[in-house]
C-alpha cells in the first residue's frame, strides 16, 4: 500500500478521497436527521455517491502515478452484487 513517506502526491490523492467521502457522508446523515427526511431513491443516490469515493479510495491505494480515465471509471464502479434499484 502507498505511504505517506514513498509517495506524498498518492497518498495526499488517497486521503482527498476519503476525506471527500466523510464528508458526503456527513451531508447525508445530516439530510436524514433533518426534520424533511428524505426518499428513498435519493437516500440510494447519495450513498451510492459516498460508495463510489470509497471505492476509488480502495482502487487507488496501490496505484503509483496517474490513472487513465478508463481506469478512473471502472474504479468507479459498484461491485455486480450491490444493487441500485433492488429492494
Amino acid at each position: 500500500m502507498i505511504n505517506s513517506k514513498d509517495h506524498p502526491v498518492e497518498w495526499a490523492l488517497l486521503i482527498y478521497k476519503l476525506e471527500d467521502a466523510k464528508e458526503h457522508l456527513k451531508n447525508l446523515i445530516k439530510q436524514l436527521t433533518a426534520k424533511t427526511g428524505m426518499d428513498e431513491i435519493a437516500f440510494k443516490t447519495q450513498l451510492f455517491h459516498v460508495y463510489e469515493h470509497l471505492n476509488r479510495a480502495w482502487h487507488s491505494r496501490n496505484t503509483i502515478g496517474g490513472i487513465s480515465s478508463t481506469q478512473w471509471h471502472a474504479n468507479s464502479q459498484l461491485p455486480v452484487s450491490l444493487k441500485f434499484f433492488e429492494d
